[in-house]
C-alpha cells in the first residue's frame, strides 16, 4: 500500500503546485509535459514490467521500481529548469510503471480468490485517499514551504516501503527454469516506441498542434508503422513482451477492451467535471474538488461489497450490472437543470462511483484468477495498459468534442472576441467583472452544453464496455483453483460448500457455473 501510494498521490499533489513551479523555473508553454511525460513513461512500461515480473519474480521488479521512482523524485527536487524537471518526471514515470502493475499482481499472488476483494479494496482506498489528500498536501507545501518538497516527501515514504518489501515480502520458491530466461529486448523497445509515439499524438494533438497538421498525422502514421513492426517482432520472439495469448483468450481480451472503455469514460468526471463545477456552478477549486471526490468515497465501498454479488451471479454478470448502471447515470447528467445546485452533480458522482466499483473489481479479480503465476504479471499489465490508453484516447476525443460544441455555441455570442476553447473560457469566467452579464451567462451555458455532450460520449464508451462483455466475454470465467503458494495444484474434482473446483497444472479448467464456481464445460 505504501508503494502504491507513491504512484497514486503523484499526479494530484503535483497539479496544485504548477503555478509555483512555473513561476520559479519558467517554461509555461511546455509545463503540461510534467504530466504527459510521466503518463507516457508509466503507460508504455506497464507491459514490459509485467513480462519481467513473470520471468524474474515480482520482488526484484518492485524493488527496482521503488528505487527508480525515488531517484526520479530526488532529481525532480533538484531540477534547475523546466526541461530538466520534465526529463526527471519521465524517470519517475519509469518507476511508477513498475509500481502500478507489480503491486496489483502481488496482491493476486499473496491472496486467494476469496480474499482478493479485501486487499483490492485496500488498494482502491489508497487511490481514493490520494485523490482527496494530494491537492491539499500539494497546496500546503507549495504555499507555505517550497514546491520541491512535493517530490522530497516521497523519499521517507518510499524508504519505508522499500524496507518493508525487502524484509517481509517472501515469494514462494519456484523451480529453476531448464534454460536461461531470454528477454525480448527488441520487443520491449518496439512496444516502448509505439506507445510513446501514439500517446504523444493523443496527448498533444489539438493542444500543441492542430489534429490535421503535419506533426499530428506524422505521429499517427509512425505509430501505426511501429505497431505493425511490433506485431512482427513479437510473433517471432521466443518470450514476447506482449504474447499473442493475451488477445486470443476471450476472457482476457474482453476484460482488456471493457476496462479500456472504462478508461475512456473516466475522462468525463475527472477532467471535465471540475471545469463544470467552477464555470457553470460558480464553485471555488476546493468545493469543485469535493464534487468530484465523492466518487472516490462510494467506489471502495461498492468494490468491497462486490464479492457478495459475483460469488452468487458470477464475474461477468456483476460487471454488466455495474456498467449498465453507470450508463444510465452518465445519461442522467445532461438532464440536470441549468445552472443547478452543487448537490446534484455530487449525487451523480456518488452513484457513478458505486456503479464503477461494481464493474471494475470483479473484472480485475476475475481475470487474474484465470491465469497461473507465470502469466499473471503479463495479464495484469495488459489490463492496466488498456485502461491507461483508454484514458489518453478519451482525453483527446472528448477534448475535441467539448471544444467543437463550445465553438458552435459561441458563433452567436452577444459580445465579440470571446474565447472559443474550454481552457480559455474557464479562465475568462474566473474574472466575471471583465465580461458583461449577458456574455458571462452565454459562456456558462456554452460550457454546460459542452460538458453535457462529453457525458453523452462517456455513455457511449459505457455502451462499448457492455458490448465487449456481452459479445466477447465467456458466460463463466475459467477460474484456476490455487494452493497456498498460488501455484496450480493437481487434485481430483472436489466440492466444498458452494464452490466446486477442478485443477490441473497447465491450463485453467474451472469456471463459474450458475453464479458460482463449478467444473468447466
Amino acid at each position: 500500500m505504501l508503494g502504491m501510494a507513491l504512484a497514486a498521490i503523484d499526479g494530484t499533489i503535483v497539479s496544485t503546485a504548477v503555478p509555483q513551479i512555473v513561476g520559479d523555473l519558467g517554461g509555461f508553454t511546455v509545463f503540461s509535459w510534467l504530466f504527459s511525460g510521466y503518463l507516457l513513461a508509466v503507460t508504455v512500461t506497464l507491459p514490459v514490467y509485467g513480462k519481467l515480473s513473470d520471468t524474474f519474480g515480482r520482488k526484484p521488479v518492485l524493488i527496482a521500481g521503488i528505487i527508480l521512482f525515488l531517484v526520479g523524485s530526488l532529481l525532480c527536487a533538484a531540477a534547475w529548469n523546466m526541461g530538466a524537471l520534465i526529463a526527471f518526471r519521465v524517470i519517475q514515470g519509469l518507476g511508477g510503471g513498475a509500481l502500478q502493475g507489480t503491486v496489483q499482481t502481488i496482491a493476486a499472488d499473496l491472496y486467494p480468490l476469496k480474499e482478493r476483494p479485501r486487499i483490492q479494496v485496500k488498494l482502491s482506498t489508497v487511490w481514493a485517499t490520494s485523490a482527496v489528500a494530494g491537492p491539499v498536501v500539494g497546496g500546503l507545501l507549495a504555499g507555505y514551504a517550497d514546491w520541491r518538497w512535493i517530490f522530497l516527501i516521497n523519499l521517507p515514504v518510499g524508504a519505508i516501503a522499500l524496507w518493508l518489501v525487502v524484509r517481509h515480502l517472501h515469494e514462494p520458491a519456484r523451480p529453476r527454469p531448464k534454460t536461461r530466461p531470454r528477454i525480448d529486448w527488441a520487443g520491449a523497445l518496439a512496444v516502448f516506441a509505439t506507445g510513446t509515439l501514439l500517446l504523444t499524438a493523443l496527448v498533444q494533438g489539438g493542444v500543441a498542434w492542430p489534429w490535421l497538421s503535419a506533426p499530428s498525422l506524422g505521429l499517427f502514421a509512425a505509430s501505426a508503422a511501429l505497431a505493425a513492426l511490433t506485431v512482427v517482432i513479437e510473433r517471432r520472439a521466443a518470450e514476447p513482451i506482449i504474447p499473442g495469448w493475451v488477445w486470443r483468450r476471450r476472457t482476457i481480451a474482453s476484460v482488456n477492451l471493457a476496462l479500456g472503455a472504462m478508461g475512456l469514460l473516466m475522462v468525463a468526471p475527472t477532467v471535465f467535471l471540475p471545469t463544470y463545477a467552477q464555470s457553470v456552478l460558480g464553485l471555488g477549486p476546493i468545493a469543485a474538488g469535493f464534487v468530484l471526490s465523492v466518487m472516490t468515497l462510494s467506489w471502495p465501498v461498492s468494490a468491497a461489497l462486490s464479492d457478495r454479488v459475483y460469488n452468487r451471479i458470477g464475474f461477468r454478470l456483476t460487471a454488466i450490472i455495474g456498467m449498465s448502471a453507470a450508463l444510465l447515470i452518465l445519461l442522467a447528467f445532461p438532464l440536470l437543470p441549468y445552472p443547478g445546485e452543487p448537490w446534484q452533480p455530487a449525487l451523480i458522482m456518488l452513484l457513478l462511483g458505486a456503479a464503477l466499483g461494481l464493474f471494475q473489481l470483479p473484472l480485475i479479480v476475475g481475470v487474474q484468477s484465470t491465469v497461473g503465476w507465470a502469466e499473471r504479471g503479463t495479464t495484469t499489465a495488459s489490463v492496466l495498459f488498456c485502461r491507461q490508453v483508454g484514458q489518453s484516447i478519451g482525453a483527446a476525443v472528448f477534448g475535441a468534442v467539448a471544444n467543437s460544441v463550445l465553438a458552435a455555441r459561441l458563433l452567436d455570442a452577444p459580445a465579440p472576441g470571446l474565447p472559443d476553447d474550454l481552457d480559455a473560457v474557464a479562465r475568462a469566467l474566473e474574472d466575471p467583472g471583465a465580461l458583461s452579464a449577458a456574455a458571462t451567462d452565454h459562456l456558462r451555458r456554452a460550457v454546460d452544453a459542452a460538458v453535457d455532450h462529453v457525458y453523452i460520449g462517456a455513455a457511449g464508451a459505457a455502451a462499448l464496455a457492455l458490448l465487449a462483455l456481452v459479445v466477447l466475454a465467456p458466460r463463466r470465467f475459467p477460474v484456476i483453483a490455487e494452493t497456498a503458494t498460488t501455484e496450480p495444484m493437481i487434485a481430483e474434482t472436489t466440492t466444498t460448500g458452494p464452490v466446486t473446483t477442478r485443477t490441473v497444472t497447465t491450463e485453467p479448467v474451472t469456471a463459474e457455473k450458475d453464479g458460482k464456481q463449478g467444473p468447466a464445460a
